[in-house]
């Protein structure tokens, strides 16, 4: 039976620590320079409605390390650009490639794509959720402290697509979550609800000073995301005095680490002394993309392997 990543929450507890050491592993194999091809044979195809950087490359990189191929596709340049219906563009490249990640505006178009493909479907970014970045985010956090229960990280600023994984990720992780939020920017309150349902910890709050108090990591995104542009002037402005500078960063704990997703407007959310700074991890978050996805894409395409040699 074929298994999706459109949520955090499609993996249990176990599967996600599996694939968190898999990635590590993989990371060893790959900066020790040596062949890896879990997927020797096996093909990506990738659907980008929005710009990427990230995602792209360490997906593209991530197959060809595997032994595998990774196809581009830009819908302008396929039939759902002129039209063809998501559902009929799914059942069709499910019989051409192994799997597909999907970079979406509406996370119902990636829903959707995965009821009617018979191959693994990848969220690989929607307007609702971004699991692939906090699997990495999990990764690269499990490498400075290990164990992840009972550590506090705290978001300021917009709640996101971003924002709403690290939420999820809560149920899974034993990590709880403090949101610093405007009302009307505030993470989805059925995420919110979802999450403590199922045994998540998260705070959602106004004042930024308030949920990083005693916080083990700051983490914050970009305020204007792809498609809110025309918001742009009444987000800065709804948004200002949430910026991660080096007076919000001493409420934290004192060795609090500092994360951020990329792409950065420096001295807006982020102030560039912070993110240039020693408790900076952000470049390490990047790079775990590459490596989380690896192992995913393992655990998808493997029949089930989560395990590494």
């Amino acid at each position: 039976m074929k298994k999706d990543f459109l949520t955090l929450l499609d993996l249990d507890e176990c599967e996600l620590e599996s694939i968190v050491a898999d990635a590590v592993r993989l990371k060893r194999l790959k900066s020790a320079g040596t062949a890896h091809e879990y997927l020797r044979g096996k093909s990506l195809g990738m659907i980008f409605e929005k710009a990427s950087t990230r995602t792209r490359v360490s997906f593209e990189v991530g197959m060809s390390d595997l032994g595998g191929h990774a196809l581009f596709l830009n819908p302008q340049d396929m039939q759902l650009g002129r039209g063809e219906e998501v559902r009929d563009t799914a059942r069709v490249l499910a019989r051409y490639v192994d799997a597909v990640m999907i970079r979406a505006y509406s996370h119902a178009t990636i829903e959707e794509f995965a009821r009617y493909a018979n191959v693994p479907v990848v969220n690989g970014l929607s307007d609702r959720l971004h699991p692939c970045q906090v699997l990495a985010d999990i990764m690269t956090l499990s490498e400075r402290f290990g164990d992840l229960h009972g550590l506090k990280l705290a978001w300021v600023g917009d709640g996101n697509n971003v924002c709403n994984s690290w939420i999820l990720s809560s149920v899974l992780t034993g990590m709880e979550v403090a949101v610093a939020s405007p009302p009307r920017y505030r993470p989805k309150d059925e995420i919110v609800d979802q999450a403590r349902a199922m045994g998540g910890k998260v705070t959602v709050v106004k004042d930024p000073y308030e949920a990083v108090r005693d916080a083990d990591v700051l983490y914050t995104d970009i305020w204007v995301s792809m498609g809110d542009e025309q918001e742009r002037a009444e987000r800065l402005q709804a948004l200002k005095g949430y910026t991660i500078d080096s007076r919000l960063l001493a409420q934290a704990s004192p060795d609090a680490l500092v994360m951020h997703c990329l792409p950065a407007h420096r001295g807006e959310e982020i102030t560039d002394e912070v993110m240039e700074g020693p408790q900076s991890i952000v470049w390490d978050q990047a790079e775990n993309r590459l490596h989380a996805q690896k192992a995913l894409l393992v655990r998808l395409l493997a029949g089930g392997t989560t395990s590494v040699d």
